[in-house]
């Protein structure tokens, strides 16, 4: 017996994966509910259970297959549909591994049952590849990745461009474009996420507004890089921001590639309000960074760091390095480990290099071993997690302007959403507005406050 007896057809969308990837789970909740569907409670009420998988690493795909067949179990009797980028990236062959699935749905093809398209959704990569094992095989010539990007077929509907519903929090991602023409050595994301291709800034303030959000954190593969594929020029996401700044309270951008990091961008970012800065840095040494097909060094990275911090001394960094890359030596670690101690980000993430079909990182030799690949990033770990601790700490004492996002939990411009860590605050204090609180202790990465009497 199906869970719902009545006439309105309940759904629940699972999201796994980056936050590019919720604001395309938003989009498909939008067209379930544009055709008549209502959000279920949980995934055992639906009749409609999708699962927005993520494809970076094998780690994730890992994840997304045990997702799928936990909620399998759990909505017994619902449709299960599998969506995002894996099954964008692995099509038919995904379709065979998961049986469970009642259909497997790339990007713009229909999530709804009754719309299953004819033929195979997608079919990019060939039967005999592992989806959670090494690669076995390349990847077809037009998503070959150690060449030039290519334009990809249309789909039935534009994901980027939908509308999508009011926020229910105060704060929401925006995604301000799509795919990347970069061809970092590790990266699979252009061969099923495709060439950049960036919205209006006309669009972007439109979803803005309509989400009727305090803050808007502007995500995409390249942020820095949005408008080029426009014709608009270098910079165009200046512009942008200025424009949303005078729109909601906080801007905050993600991912930004440290070799676009001019002044004129540095401005834009400290006049939000959210001196908050992402930058995809992936390892300090220069030769390695190299072979990742990467810009910079460490000295470079941390002159700019420094930088930042003398015209803005209360700035915020974070960044993602990859441990264990092919050539990766004990010298290149100590490298990474000294920059980590030194230029003391605030946030730290490590991830062990996981090898993509197609990229240029899987022709490298020097394949670091699993085992000394997760030994160095428990290190860096370790030294991190001090780090941030010992920044936490400083704060206490303090009086800091936060935005509640749900009762007892707020946040300052220092911590980015579902990212970092959180403030503690009174529960009476009022969700979707600005607070001034005084911290009192720091748990590890998060803080607990108590309200400032005005």
């Amino acid at each position: 017996m199906p869970p719902n007896l009545g006439t309105v057809r309940r759904f629940w969308v699972e999201t796994l994966g980056c936050p590019k990837n919720q604001v395309d789970s938003d989009k498909i909740t939008g067209l379930l509910v544009r055709d008549g569907m209502a959000a279920a409670g949980a995934p055992e009420e639906a009749d409609l259970v999708v699962v927005n998988t993520c494809a970076f690493i094998e780690e994730a795909r890992q994840e997304s297959v045990d997702t799928v067949l936990t909620l399998r179990s759990t909505a017994a009797e619902a449709e299960l549909v599998v969506t995002g980028c894996m099954a964008e990236r692995y099509g038919t062959e995904l379709a065979e591994a998961l049986p469970e699935a009642d259909l497997v749905a790339g990007f713009g093809v229909p999530v709804s049952i009754g719309a299953k398209p004819s033929g195979p959704p997608t079919a990019k990569t060939p039967p005999e590849f592992d989806l959670l094992g090494p690669p076995t095989a390349k990847m077809p010539p037009e998503f070959d990745l150690l060449g030039p990007p290519t334009a990809k077929m249309p789909p039935e509907f534009d994901l980027l461009n939908l509308p999508r519903p009011p926020a229910e929090a105060p704060w929401a991602y925006v995604k301000i474009a799509e795919g990347c023409d970069r061809r970092c050595g590790y990266c699979a994301i252009p061969s099923f996420r495709g060439p950049q291709r960036s919205r209006s800034a006309e669009a972007i303030v439109a979803e803005v507004d309509a989400l009727g959000v305090r803050e808007a954190v502007l995500v995409a593969q390249d942020l820095a890089s949005y408008g080029r594929d426009q014709g608009q020029g270098e910079r165009s996401i200046i512009p942008l921001v200025e424009s949303l700044r005078h729109r909601v309270d906080w801007v905050r951008l993600l991912y930004l590639y440290p070799s676009d990091l001019t002044d004129p961008l540095i401005d834009a970012i400290c006049a939000t309000g959210v001196p908050y800065f992402d930058l995809s840095l992936q390892h300090v040494s220069r030769p390695l960074l190299a072979r990742m097909r990467r810009w910079g060094d460490g000295d470079r990275f941390a002159t700019r760091i420094a930088e930042i911090r003398q015209r803005q001394p209360e700035a915020v960094f974070r960044s993602n390095f990859i441990v264990g890359y092919p050539g990766e030596t004990e010298a290149d670690h100590d490298a990474l480990l000294e920059f980590v101690t030194e230029v003391g980000l605030d946030w730290c993430g490590f991830f062990t290099y996981s090898a993509e079909s197609g990229t240029y990182a899987t022709t490298l030799e020097g394949a670091v071993p699993a085992e000394l690949a997760a030994e160095r990033r428990r290190e860096l770990a370790e030294v991190q997690d001090g780090i941030t601790a010992a920044k936490r700490d400083q704060l206490i004492g303090r009086e800091v302007v936060v935005l509640v996002d749900t009762p007892g939990i707020a946040r300052s411009y220092r911590e980015a959403p579902e990212i970092d860590g959180v403030v503690a605050v009174p529960d009476h204090l009022a969700v979707g507005q600005f607070h001034t609180v005084r911290v009192t202790s720091a748990l590890g990465p998060d803080l607990v406050a108590e309200a400032v009497l005005p």
